[in-house]
């Protein structure tokens, strides 16, 4: 589809959470339809996780967003869907990949919302192909259990913040749950959810550094848990990280089930999303320092650090093997 002035920011990029908003919806019609072919219970597919994702070049309003999408594995209740994103300019014909995004999803019956039905097995067009998948099933099962094992942060404001401290940019977003965020189950899409992380993210951005800010890069995003029609969830994020060039947000989504339900207040969703600052004429802009005031802003620092290197370590191995072929 077309991007829209509603799609993007001030400057004309448009926001990283209106391409994962359309990635996640490539992915939920691909394997609802997939879950539904064998079936003989229907159901509708929810996303559990989506794996790091970068965004290779910004898209801007008027271009054309091409999304597609393709089952690469299936375990006996997951999906695993690749998504790619291509953006075209319609004046000039220019096509150019602006996204490569893993997603996972598990069928969940219409009739009863708790529970997980099988997934029909595709077939591989090599042994391979079925073995590097299921190693990613495994990576990814393990990767989301250590997530939701620390999971209790929460966010507290700060009184008079300083600049460039974590409690200066911190920011929080309240949403009631409509019929509109929802699938035909009565929770939320998934790609709502990422669109309302995104924002939020951008905002702690935006007042760290006063400046064009776009997505870089998101870290894997769990979904620990489903979120119903009703609930009020209040996304939150906060600095963690701060290189030259790139910051580290963190970001996580909390529900309030107030309708008929006496259940207390969960995390259900969390990730961490990657910015740089863009000059007017796109380029990037050194970003400030971020200030860590507290032993935990500290550590958390450390740990955004540790990812960085370990991402830039990683891209470098994958350009010098390009190089090589």
């Amino acid at each position: 589809r077309i991007m829209r002035p509603d799609d993007a920011n001030i400057a004309g990029n448009v926001h990283g959470g209106t391409i994962l908003k359309m990635i996640e919806e490539a992915g939920a019609i691909i394997s609802t339809r997939h879950c539904n072919s064998q079936a003989e219970e229907p159901c509708v597919a929810a996303l559990a996780r989506v794996e790091r994702t970068d965004f290779l070049s910004p898209m801007c309003i008027g271009e054309v967003a091409n999304v597609s999408a393709e089952i690469t594995y299936t375990s006996r209740h997951s999906v695993e869907v690749q998504v790619n994103v291509m953006s075209e300019n319609i004046l000039t014909g220019a096509k150019k990949m602006t996204n490569k995004a893993t997603l996972w999803y598990v069928p969940l019956s219409l009739k009863n919302v708790n529970k997980v039905l099988e997934v029909p097995p595709i077939q591989y067009a090599r042994k391979e192909q079925e073995d590097e998948g299921k190693k990613r099933y495994e990576e990814q099962k393990l990767d989301r259990l250590e997530t939701k094992q620390r999971n209790g942060d929460v966010i507290l404001p700060v009184i008079n913040p300083e600049p460039h401290t974590v409690g200066y940019s911190q920011s929080s977003l309240i949403h009631l749950v409509g019929p509109s965020d929802c699938t035909l189950l009565g929770f939320v899409h998934g790609g709502v959810t990422m669109k309302l992380m995104d924002e939020v993210a951008g905002i702690v951005a935006a007042r760290h550094c006063k400046t064009n800010i776009v997505t870089a890069s998101v870290d894997a995003i769990n979904f620990h848990e489903k979120i119903k029609k009703g609930c009020v969830i209040t996304v939150s994020g906060r600095m963690t990280f701060t290189s030259n060039k790139s910051m580290e947000i963190e970001v996580f989504v909390d529900a309030d089930p107030f309708v008929d339900e006496p259940r207390e207040r969960y995390r259900a969703v969390s990730a961490f999303f990657t910015y740089v600052s863009l000059s007017k004429e796109g380029k990037p802009l050194p970003v400030p320092q971020l200030l860590t005031e507290t032993e935990d802003e500290k550590r958390r620092f450390e740990e955004g650090k540790g990812r960085y290197l370990q991402t830039k370590a990683k891209r470098q191995a994958q350009m010098q093997q390009a190089a090589q072929q």
